[in-house]
């Protein structure tokens, strides 16, 4: 069972806050329900009955800010290999998304990141579907990082990069603390 002020990810809708457990008459049938707020953008209201399972198994818990540093801290060992295939790599990227699997969502950014680059060196571009799973990815990484840690959604990949920079450094000098 879930709590009034908790936050967690709604499969679908992002990040949101459960604002109030509410009774309400459906169909001839009093039930309670969970009204979730979305806390980004969308000003809509969301109602799910509580005790459902299938509906519950989409509200997914937040990373601590402990769990983000040691996440970031991963990160360059992730692999991204790039696969050729386009319609294979649509179903892929769309079953991560689907999921929203961090590891395998930093996987699809590298992947997708890395090619670009190769292409822009080219004097070509990312597919505009390969541009909009890159976009999804990284709006689904920083949404929750910045809710967590209290940033701007802007201000969390120049946080990454600096951690990793940290990491990088510290490694170097032998320290081994991220």
């Amino acid at each position: 069972m879930f709590s009034v002020g908790d936050s967690f990810i709604y499969k679908g809708h992002g990040i949101c806050k459960l604002t109030e457990i509410r009774e309400m008459n459906v169909d001839n049938e009093i039930r309670s329900y969970y009204v979730l707020k979305p806390v980004f953008g969308n000003s809509f209201t969301l109602f799910v009955p509580v005790g459902d399972e299938n509906l519950e198994a989409k509200m997914r818990r937040l990373l601590s800010a402990d769990e983000i540093h040691s996440f970031i801290a991963d990160m360059p060992e992730e692999d991204s290999a790039w696969i050729e295939d386009e319609n294979e790599r649509r179903e892929f990227y769309k079953n991560i998304i689907s999921s929203g699997d961090r590891a395998s969502l930093v996987r699809m950014i590298k992947a997708l990141f890395r090619r670009r680059q190769e292409l822009n060196s080219a004097g070509k571009k990312l597919r505009i579907s390969d541009e909009q799973f890159m976009k999804d990815a990284e709006k689904m990484l920083y949404d929750e990082f910045a809710y967590v840690l209290g940033i701007k959604r802007e201000d969390v990949l120049p946080f990454i990069m600096a951690r990793l920079e940290e990491g990088i450094q510290n490694h170097e000098s032998g320290d081994g603390n991220i």
